[in-house]
């Protein structure tokens, strides 16, 4: 359905996306995971055609991006894009219009809809009367209403209780049935376990591993245990055959160093806690992140975040053209001036010159401000 070879996109200073490669299959759910920050929205945003990636090809059923492509794909982006203003209704059949679905046809289906996740009784209420979790089953539905090949959702679970998630993954399972190619965008580990049927796990713009979740889980092993306990477990990461632990009040999940038998973790753990469970398990996804990338997912975002508070935006490059542009007219302005300012000294001019080159300057130094603050801002943004 969709193949994607060798993408590499840039901001700036910033690369978003590095020689990433992936192809999603029809009747499948595909999982772009990640923390924040990754990736992960860049590459879906070149895979939608609204941004070019620096280098790389990507194709649709052996064909290049079109108009006639762009109508089989339905794409659920992570921020709202409904009109607060306007009715639920009206919205959702207003999209569905511009997919090429008449209006009788968008309103029954729309209602039908609407019905399956109880908003019936909202449908000509505005849609900023609507709660951030009825907001996003809304903007799902104008996703999927004019029943695309391909559906592409950037955190579609971001607003929904656990019961709505389970309504939603439901649905997620009926368009593969049906044969849907499905992408998954989260950083949600644990429901990108459950769902997808392979993956593409990147960080900092790389792949770090793909395949699918069973692959990923025999590339790793099954030396992983989970214990469920009473007591404080803070000592268990220090324990000499735990290589790593990420340890909860209650929960604990051991990936252990070399063969080490179930008694001695017993010896070692009875005397400080009081056991509920003790399992040996397959490694989750969270903790394969762990093993491939050597922090976990919650880890690699606050250390985003931190780096954001704290460092300053990295200058833009001055291989941009537009800056460079800039860059000259400011040089070139600021020697009119000078060479102005010298014939008036000498009287061989009367200031025209001078107010000529500082006038010049000036404007470029605004406009290169102005310039470097918008690239700043893309290069934090992704």
């Amino acid at each position: 359905m969709l193949k994607a070879e060798h993408l590499r996109k840039q901001f700036a200073t910033v690369l978003a996306v590095d020689d990433v490669s992936l192809e999603v299959k029809r009747g499948s759910i595909f999982g772009l995971i990640g923390p924040n920050g990754a990736g992960k929205s860049t590459t879906i945003r070149m895979l939608l055609n609204i941004i070019k990636p620096d280098s790389g090809t990507i194709t649709y059923n052996g064909q290049p991006f079109s108009d006639s492509v762009r109508n089989q794909i339905g794409y659920l982006p992570e921020e709202r894009g409904l009109y607060k203003k306007n009715g639920l209704l009206d919205t959702i059949i207003y999209f569905s219009t511009l997919r090429g679905i008449s209006s009788s046809e968008a309103k029954k289906k729309g209602m039908e809809w609407l019905e399956r996740f109880n908003l019936q009784a909202y449908a000509k209420r505005k849609v900023e009367e609507l709660s951030k979790g009825n907001q996003q089953k809304a903007q799902f539905i104008t996703t999927i209403l004019h029943n695309p090949d391909l559906v592409i959702l950037d955190e579609p679970f971001s607003g929904l209780d656990p019961v709505n998630q389970i309504v939603m993954k439901d649905i997620f399972n009926e368009l593969k049935q049906n044969g849907k190619a499905i992408i998954f965008s989260t950083h949600q580990m644990e429901t990108a376990e459950k769902l997808c049927d392979e993956l593409c796990l990147i960080n900092r713009g790389k792949i770090v591993l793909e395949g699918t979740v069973k692959q990923a889980k025999q590339r790793f092993g099954t030396n992983s245990l989970h214990l469920e306990y009473d007591g404080d477990g803070k000592f268990l990461s220090s324990l000499p055959f735990v290589k790593r632990a990420t340890v909860y009040e209650n929960y604990a999940e051991l990936s252990l160093n070399g063969d080490v038998s179930a008694q001695e973790i017993l010896t070692a753990v009875l005397s400080k806690i009081e056991l509920r469970k003790f399992e040996f398990v397959e490694p989750s996804l969270n903790s394969i992140f762990l093993e491939v990338v050597g922090t976990s997912v919650e880890d690699v975002e606050k250390e985003k975040n931190e780096l954001q508070q704290k460092q300053t935006v990295p200058i833009p490059s001055i291989k941009n053209p537009e800056m460079k542009k800039q860059q000259i007219s400011l040089l070139i302005g600021l020697l009119v001036a000078i060479v102005g300012l010298i014939m008036l000294i000498s009287g061989k001019d009367s200031g025209m010159l001078a107010g000529i080159g500082a006038f010049a300057a000036i404007a470029s130094f605004f406009k290169l401000q102005k310039l470097k603050k918008q690239l700043q801002l893309e290069a934090v943004n992704e």
